[in-house]
């Protein structure tokens, strides 16, 4: 027995140096990394939606219209009324009665707020205001289009609440329209990022792709809308998928990127009946994920 194993020791190496440098074996190690990474990085993303979308409704009516779509996250707006007796809207003035009422509809619907804007206050005293309020729905960020005066109040604001402020891009002549203006913001501001408006980039004639590269990093939430018309400040919204833009090239980037944040679906058409039109866009999301995972 005790000149067997000596030999039997030495094949057993043989075999494991021979697995190891096979290439069909490395091959295969490979792949299931590459698919651990794909499955895990996509599963952190969240598709929502900005309740701007149903802007003509209540925020009650609108939770129910998300929960119908299949969507567990939104992005509030300031000043949607938030039922039909008109007396509270969503806001830092909004009533300790109001909220609770939100809260419980949220609850109702198992729906999480992850975030809410596009809001700018003005002053000091409003910004501490909204950062409580998004402290109480537990808030990831806000997205905001804050004045260069007030950059360093709200990044450190942001980092007293552990709440980032995600920049957000409307079109030209806006001061955030290009993606070199948000990093302007971010720089040396460690809790500023971007709300990177796929649609509004593509009106501003950008490319989406070289655009989220520039802000790589910091990319909080996206604002998933489609156009009709590249390079055209006020085109016209359609279904994501429908438009001028190449979607695929994007969320590639966006997994690179490992991003983990999420894509609120702002359609800003249609609007009186375009719950049809957020449950193609989720469709589209849904089918554009699966195919990062293969």
């Amino acid at each position: 027995m005790k000149n067997k194993f000596p030999l039997f020791g030495g094949i057993l190496t043989l075999l494991i140096f021979i697995a190891c440098n096979n290439p069909s074996s490395q091959k295969e190690t490979a792949a299931t990394v590459s698919a651990v990474d794909s499955t895990t990085v996509t599963d952190n993303w969240k598709i929502g939606v900005q309740l701007w979308t149903f802007r003509l409704f209540t925020q009650e009516e609108a939770l129910a219209k998300a929960d119908s779509a299949g969507i567990k996250f939104i992005e509030a707006f300031p000043g949607q009324v938030l039922d039909k007796t008109g007396k509270d809207t969503f806001g830092i003035s909004m009533t300790a009665a109001g909220r609770q009422k939100l809260k419980d509809l949220l609850k109702l619907h198992d729906i999480k707020m992850v975030a809410m804007g596009v809001t700018t206050p003005g002053t000091k005293e409003d910004w501490v205001k909204t950062f409580e309020l998004a402290k109480e729905f537990g808030l990831s960020y806000i997205t905001s289009e804050p004045i260069k005066t007030q950059w360093d109040l709200v990044d450190s604001l942001a980092g007293v609440y552990s709440i980032k402020i995600a920049i957000h891009d409307h079109p030209k002549p806006n001061g955030y329209w290009h993606p070199d203006s948000v990093l302007a913001a971010i720089k040396g501001h460690a809790n500023i990022g971007s709300c990177a408006d796929l649609g509004h980039w593509a009106r501003n004639g950008l490319n989406l792709v070289d655009c989220l590269k520039k802000l790589e990093g910091h990319v909080y939430g996206v604002h998933l809308k489609d156009i009709v018309k590249f390079d055209k400040t006020d085109a016209a919204d359609t279904i994501v998928g429908k438009g001028v833009i190449d979607f695929a090239p994007v969320f590639a980037e966006l997994k690179r990127q490992n991003f983990k944040g999420m894509f609120s679906i702002e359609h800003e058409s249609n609007w009186e009946n375009n719950m049809p039109d957020v449950i193609e866009t989720v469709k589209f999301y849904n089918a554009q994920v699966e195919k990062l995972k293969k």
